[in-house]
């Protein structure tokens, strides 16, 4: 049993481990050319970088923070058997905060953070699916 609960903890790590690389969070700065035109410049960030917090992108910073909390409470409910329900809700949250990006629009969103949504989608899935022993 210990196995599965195991994945309560290993989830958001390789979560906050690719949430570390500079390619998750994602600015785009209009840029004018010496002709007039307009062109956008895509900048990548890390989700612990508060580049993008500061231009108003709350999602990846907010994810990053969900992500360590889980792992203490994965760690947690593996040690102890406590914090089922927090970590549950928590996951839910995380889930949420790591789309939202989505709200500005696709561009705002790569690959990376998809694979980071997806890893927080099993953790919330894991916490609802094992049953404590």
């Amino acid at each position: 049993m210990k196995r599965r609960k195991m994945w309560l903890v290993l989830l958001p790590v390789a979560a906050i481990l690719l949430e570390l690389l500079p390619y998750g969070a994602v600015l785009n700065f209009a840029d004018q050319a010496a002709d007039g035109s307009i062109s956008t410049i895509r900048k990548t960030y890390s989700y612990f970088s508060l580049m993008p917090f500061g231009y108003g992108q709350f999602g990846p910073l907010l994810t990053a923070i969900l992500s360590c909390l889980l792992v203490a409470l994965g760690v947690l409910y593996l040690w102890a058997g406590k914090g089922k329900s927090a970590l549950k809700g928590l996951s839910v949250v995380a889930v949420l905060t790591s789309l939202s990006p989505l709200l500005f629009g696709v561009a705002y969103f790569t690959v990376l953070g998809g694979l980071i949504s997806t890893l927080l989608l099993a953790e919330t899935v894991a916490a609802f699916c094992f049953n404590p022993a």
